[in-house]
């Protein structure tokens, strides 16, 4: 079936927008070029976002650098202001950045595990809105969060986890209530990393690939067709429940033990590393882990190198499990 004309119109004015965010201004004949658009459709596309303040003209083109086709198209940067958050068991940090992508404003703060509900979503509530001023913006569009745990693809709402704090679904709420013209959305962390990586990391250019996340947990974020999959329960990707015989018990539904987690988790790494007598002098498993990690990698001795031999092999036991299924 063709998309409807505002369909249609809405798909144009983004692959506009964002060939104008990659590359910086311009005219409306490059657009033509770039988009393969018909000249018609895009003066339409031109006049209608400079009617709605989302483009200008910052200046002109060419040889003869005179009218209408020598016109230098722009976004007007400063008319939505976004913040993005990113939400962990122990912490959160918030940036604001305007329509080019530039970062204005950064904060963060830890949260305690004796920090109460209420507390730490007034915590992050407070740190988006000092983000906020700082970046000089009157008010946000949208504040996106990215946070550990399962996202309902039918509400888009984290799903009830006792694994993880409540004041993670708690802080949309917060934000809906005191920044109310704003539009706040979730994410799982994972496949946020994996659109990043889509756009402008290892995997640019690929329309399905497996982005394989190591943290508290395991997880992955699965892309096929150029589509982001998150599953008929939201739970695509979650790796860390794959059973795994050996590994001392089944998966856990509240925390991350057992199964794959068992083997790759941040737990399973410092462990694995003081058994080859590796330590760090990080504060808490993740931190801990990716330290050592770290340091096993520009390390030398016999000791690191059996320690990544081993972690490789049982990340390679988890990535098997994908590949076999979904040959990305």
């Amino acid at each position: 079936m063709p998309a409807s004309p505002s369909t249609a119109r809405a798909i144009n004015d983004r692959l506009a927008l964002r060939l104008l965010q990659q590359e910086g201004p311009l005219t409306a004949g490059q657009l033509k070029q770039f988009t393969g658009l018909s000249r018609p459709t895009v003066a339409d596309l031109v006049d209608r976002l400079t009617a709605s303040g989302l483009i200008t003209v910052v200046g002109e083109s060419g040889e003869q650098r005179r009218g209408p086709n020598a016109r230098l198209y722009g976004i007007v940067a400063d008319r939505a202001y976004l913040a993005a958050l990113d939400v962990r068991t122990d912490s959160v940090a918030v940036t604001v950045s305007d329509l080019l992508g530039r970062e204005l404003a950064e904060a963060s703060a830890p949260v305690g595990p004796d920090t109460g509900t209420g507390p730490a979503v007034e915590q992050a509530v407070t740190l988006v809105e000092r983000a906020a001023k700082e970046a000089g913006a009157p008010r946000l569009h949208t504040v996106g969060i990215g946070a550990p745990g399962l996202i309902d693809p039918v509400s888009g709402e984290l799903r009830d986890s006792t694994g993880l704090p409540e004041w993670h679904r708690r802080l949309v709420a917060a934000l809906q209530e005191r920044l109310p013209p704003a539009r706040v959305i979730v994410e799982n962390e994972t496949n946020l990393a994996a659109l990043a990586e889509q756009r402008d990391g290892a995997a640019r250019g690929r329309d399905t690939f497996v982005l394989l996340w190591l943290g508290h947990g395991t997880g992955a974020a699965v892309v096929l067709d150029g589509a982001l999959r998150h599953g008929a329960s939201g739970g695509t990707g979650e790796i860390g429940f794959l059973p795994v015989p050996g590994t001392g018990g089944l998966p856990s539904a509240t925390d991350c033990t057992g199964g794959f987690h068992s083997l790759a988790g941040s737990a399973a790494v410092v462990e694995l590393a003081a058994e080859h007598g590796l330590t760090g002098t990080s504060s808490g498993r993740e931190a801990a882990a990716a330290e050592l990690v770290r340091g096993a990698v520009r390390g030398s001795s016999p000791q690191a190198g059996r320690f990544l031999d081993v972690l490789a092999d049982r990340l390679a036991l988890g990535a098997a499990s994908v590949v076999a299924v979904l040959d990305p």
